[in-house]
Parts: structure tokens; sequence; C-alpha cells
């Protein structure tokens, strides 16, 4: 949006003083002839602007003239460039309230008519990401995680297995990682003594431990992610493994698709699908849904699971 880009020019422009056009639209993905639209656009809102053309040359604001917006704290810049990423946080959480106080700091400075494009969108757009049927996943140590992150401080988490059990780790926060909406973190682990994913949510607790420690020059959270990530699905399959059998009609193959199909079968007229509910209590969640398209054929509790419900409904509705 269009505003999003006047306030990031005016963030680079605050903290970097004179940068090129062609700078800036590399920056924010866009043209140069955007890039001068939009400061002529700042500049007759009022806020002096300065190009000057050769070398030595690039777009400024005026000698003396601030916008404010180095009132912003970094956590805060840091919450707006998350967010932006696409990474929202709870509006109640500290990093929420934080990312509430950047936004209104950004209000308050914006021009006249960029405030009031900014309280239209909050009337006219809401964005709500919690899921229809079920809580959003709760993280409880993602503030403690992302402030190690971000300050290289050493932590020592308690991590729950897929079988509940409970270990002791300490590690050293390398990254967070978001995929759809799960939260993952890269770390050395100092009792495996190599490099481990973690996901958040299974993170009961996590506390600061003596020392600071220096990320490997040579290590990149994004290659590490990509390079690792067949393995870690491989891995997560191996430890998060339930098969589930289910027999259907060849017109149901586009439906078996949402699920992780790990096996198949075929014959003249059905098809028999493994696929992987991760456990008995993810199975029993989303077998029900099943039943109209397929037969459950293994494994035998789930079949016993589905009975107990079927009977139970039928006493209800008969």
């Amino acid at each position: 949006m269009r505003l999003h880009r006047l306030i990031a020019i005016l963030l680079l422009l605050e903290s970097r003083g004179k940068i090129k056009a062609k700078e800036l639209a590399e920056a924010l993905e866009t043209s140069v002839r955007s890039i001068y639209r939009d400061i002529d656009v700042l500049a007759e809102s009022g806020i002096p602007m300065v190009t000057t053309s050769g070398p030595g040359g690039g777009i400024s604001l005026m000698e003396g003239y601030t916008v404010n917006l180095q009132k912003l704290h970094g956590e805060e810049v840091i919450n707006l460039y998350l967010t932006g990423m696409g990474i929202p946080f709870d509006a109640w959480t500290e990093s929420g309230l934080m990312l509430r106080n950047a936004l209104l700091k950004l209000e308050n400075t914006l021009p006249a008519a960029y405030q009031e494009d900014i309280r239209k969108a909050k009337d006219r757009f809401y964005y709500d990401n919690t899921p229809w049927w079920e809580e959003r996943t709760e993280i409880p140590c993602l503030e403690q995680l992302r402030s190690a992150v971000w300050r290289c401080r050493c932590i020592q988490i308690q991590y729950r297995k897929v079988n509940g059990g409970l270990t002791c780790r300490n590690v050293q926060p390398y990254g967070l990682i978001v995929k759809q909406g799960d939260w993952y973190l890269a770390a050395y682990c100092e009792s495996a003594e190599a490099i481990r994913t973690f996901k958040c949510e299974r993170i009961t607790s996590a506390e600061v431990t003596e020392g600071n420690y220096m990320i490997p020059e040579d290590f990149a959270l994004e290659e590490y992610w990509l390079r690792g990530s067949e393995s870690f699905k491989q891995s997560c399959k191996q430890e998060e493994y339930y098969p589930v059998v289910v027999r259907t009609g060849k017109d149901q193959q586009r439906r078996m698709k949402q699920y992780e199909i790990v096996g198949v079968l075929e014959s003249d007229e059905l098809m028999e699908y493994t696929l992987n509910l991760y456990s008995y209590e993810s199975a029993c969640r989303q077998v029900m849904n099943l039943l109209n398209e397929a037969e459950i054929v293994t494994p035998p509790e789930i079949r016993r699971y589905i009975e107990e419900q079927l009977v139970f409904l039928q006493k209800v509705y008969s």
C-alpha cells in the first residue's frame, strides 16, 4: 500500500540521511518513478524534502528538520518490521502493545491527510488470524525467545517431546522461523553439540543463563531452514507418525489431497489411502469429517472411537 511506502521512506530518510532514489526503489521494491511521486506527495504535505543531483546527490530531509520518528524505540521498530513480514502479534502481548504504541507515534508524526488514511484503514479493514473452530496455538515463551534471539543471550529451556516427556536443554538461540502460523527456534544445543530446530509451542519455559555468544559468521538462517526443511519434515513424520488407512471412491482424490498421504493402493473402483494424522488425538479430531466420503479401515482403535461416537449420536438423535 502507498501509505506503508510513505512511512517506510520517512523511516529510511530519518535513520540514514541522504539516499538515492534508485536505492529507495530497490529497498521498497517499486520503481524510481513511484519514489519521485511519493517524494512529491510528502513535499506537498508540508515535509521539507531536498533532492540533489550528481555522484554525491540523493534525497534527504531539510537539515535540522525531523518528523520525530526517532521517538520510536528499537523494539518498536523491530515489531513494525516483523509485522511488515506478515508476522502478527497478539494485541495484548508485550510485543503487541509495543507495536500499537509505535503505530500511534507514527500516526501523530504523519501529515494530517495520512492520519485520515490510517483512521479510514482502521474502520474498513480488520485482520482476524484465529481459526474458526479452535483456539490459536499458545506459545508460552515467545517473548523470552524473541528477546534472547535479539540480544544473543544463552537460555535454558524445558522442551516437551511428542511423547509428553520433558527435557532440559541449554541452547544458544540463532533465530526464529514462522511457517504457516507455527513458530520454530533454530538454536545451538549444548548437549547435542549441534544446531537443532525446536517447535516453540513445546517450549514450556525459557530462562536466561550466564553468558552471551556469537552466531557463527557462516550461519545464515534462511539457508539453514531451506537446507534442513526436507529432513526436518521427515523427522517430524517419524516423530509424529500415526497412519490411518481410509478406503474411498476415485472421485474423492481431490478431497484426500488436503491430508498428508504416505501411501496409495488403487483397485478397479476404489482407492485406499494411508494418511498420516500425527497422533491418536489428532486422528480423533479429523476422522469424523471423513465419514461421508470414506471408510476408516485401520487402526482398530480409531474404528472403535468412531463406533462409540456413532452410538452416542444415535442415542442423542433417536
